[in-house]
């Protein structure tokens, strides 16, 4: 069943592809955001009164967290280890997040250009305790494209 007009996407619903490929299931994906500097300038028209202008500046890169199961996925653990290690020529890749819908059709897609890893952390280990092992892996971007 496709969605109806009204219907929102559920937040459970999305992957990540890496140059293109489906690489990972995540756990979630926070603090996508685009950012644009915004320029303010003032000026005195002929009669004296004063007119505030604001124009877009310059965009902003960006950054954004995923949370991650630890597995043996060998494509993410690549790209990671290029990123930490400083192996940019390889490490800059094209990374989109998708959002799908009920029937697990793309819906939207937020494209990250020139993305690499600059942060990973892992989760508490524990005795005893029951819980998945995740990594939080912060994404750095250039660009995002939202479409």
């Amino acid at each position: 069943m496709s969605m109806q007009p009204g219907d929102a996407l559920a937040s459970h619903n999305f992957g990540l592809q890496i140059d293109g490929v489906l690489v990972e299931y995540l756990q979630e994906v926070s603090g996508l955001s685009m950012k644009q500097d915004v320029i303010e300038y003032k000026q005195v028209t002929p009669q004296g009164q004063l007119v505030t202008k604001k124009m877009p500046g310059v965009k902003q890169a960006g950054e954004c967290t995923v949370v991650r199961g630890m597995t043996h996925s060998a494509a993410f653990s690549q790209w990671i280890q290029e990123s930490i290690y400083g192996n940019m020529s390889s490490a800059r890749k094209n990374a989109t997040i998708i959002m799908m819908d009920y029937t697990n059709a793309p819906v939207k897609r937020y494209h990250m250009r020139n993305a690499w890893c600059s942060s990973v952390e892992a989760s508490t280990v524990k005795a005893g305790e029951a819980s998945a092992l995740t990594e939080t892996i912060s994404i750095t971007y250039e660009e995002l494209v939202i479409e």
